[in-house]
């Protein structure tokens, strides 16, 4: 899903909604948590450095979108808070759920949009590929954590993973650690060819489960001018050669942050996107590949494969219990 250069028009209001935006603290996770607080949403922004979460949090708080004028947002704003995550430690994914499970009596919206690219081979303390488990097996595992609070607080639930259209050129790899054949953009397009499977099987076991209320949706931004497209820049010398082509030709396909999030609050927000969860390209639609990996995470999570979801979520809650 991908809205080229336009602008959400929904005139939705979020009073009385609870979000959770993962990595809200730059880019279009910060421009959708502007737009989302300022629709009256308790807005939740869940970030590995809490020093740069309170300077985002200042920001969205004093500077509203760039249409403020716009019906949807002309009422009150929201709340804002702020809890530690970082995606690349199972320990902190773990702690992070808890603290929400417990004080928050609601969640209505997930954004898994935290997300990173490397450009050396690194493993985390869990002894995962670091993308991996940022990008893929650590939303897997926030998800799967926060969703019974996610279907205490149906209907109108979603959860939205925002992917890549680098999936495109993504394979699902018998190593998923790349250990014997490591390179960091092919760690990165797999990762979020696995977002887009994830979503695909999450929505199958809902209904499989009967589970109502929750939509889910993969999205492709853009290509956006943030942290993680520098440091992709800055990496690999033919995106350098590419974008200074966008440049001379007035960047037609470049988004700035807020143009990038309009695809995510559209799925976030949008009445008509009611209707297509689960969607995303037709290359990300092969179910038994979704299943083996979604079976393959769980294992990599101590977790036993082939249960139904409503086992798996008793299963994946002794994970905060112990």
């Amino acid at each position: 899903m991908w809205l080229f250069h336009s602008q959400c028009t929904s005139k939705t209001r979020l009073v009385g909604k609870t979000v959770v935006i993962t990595g809200a603290n730059t880019g279009i996770g910060k421009e959708t948590a502007r737009d989302l607080y300022r629709r009256g949403a308790k807005v939740i922004l869940a970030c590995r450095n809490i020093e740069k979460a309170y300077d985002a949090l200042e920001d969205i708080k004093n500077n509203p979108p760039s249409r403020p004028d716009r019906e949807q947002f002309r009422g009150n704003p929201g709340e804002l808070a702020i809890y530690q995550l970082d995606l690349s430690s199972l320990t902190s994914i773990r702690e992070c759920a808890k603290n929400l499970l417990a004080k928050e009596s609601a969640i209505h919206l997930l954004i898994n949009n935290a997300g990173i690219l490397t450009t050396k081979q690194e493993r985390t303390e869990d002894g995962f590929e670091l993308q991996l488990q940022t990008n893929y097996i650590g939303p897997f595992l926030l998800t799967l954590l926060l969703l019974p609070k996610i279907q205490s607080s149906t209907p109108g639930c979603r959860i939205v993973n925002v992917s890549s259209i680098m999936h495109t050129f993504g394979a699902i790899h018998d190593d998923l650690n790349l250990e014997n054949s490591y390179n960091p953009i092919r760690a990165y397009m797999q990762s979020k060819l696995a977002n887009i499977l994830f979503t695909r099987e999450l929505v199958r076991q809902l209904k499989e489960t009967n589970i109502e209320g929750i939509n889910v949706y993969s999205l492709h931004p853009g290509v956006i001018t943030t942290e993680l497209t520098r440091h992709f820049e800055n990496a690999f010398s033919i995106v350098r050669y590419l974008y200074a082509i966008a440049g001379y030709l007035k960047q037609p396909f470049i988004k700035n942050p807020e143009q990038g999030a309009q695809t995510t609050i559209y799925c976030s927000i949008d009445e008509t996107a009611a209707y297509e969860t689960g969607l995303y390209y037709k290359q990300a639609q092969d179910d038994q590949m979704a299943k083996n990996l979604w079976n393959r995470t769980c294992l990599l999570l101590g977790l036993k494969p082939d249960q139904d979801l409503a086992t798996l979520l008793k299963d994946v809650s002794r994970l905060i219990a112990e």
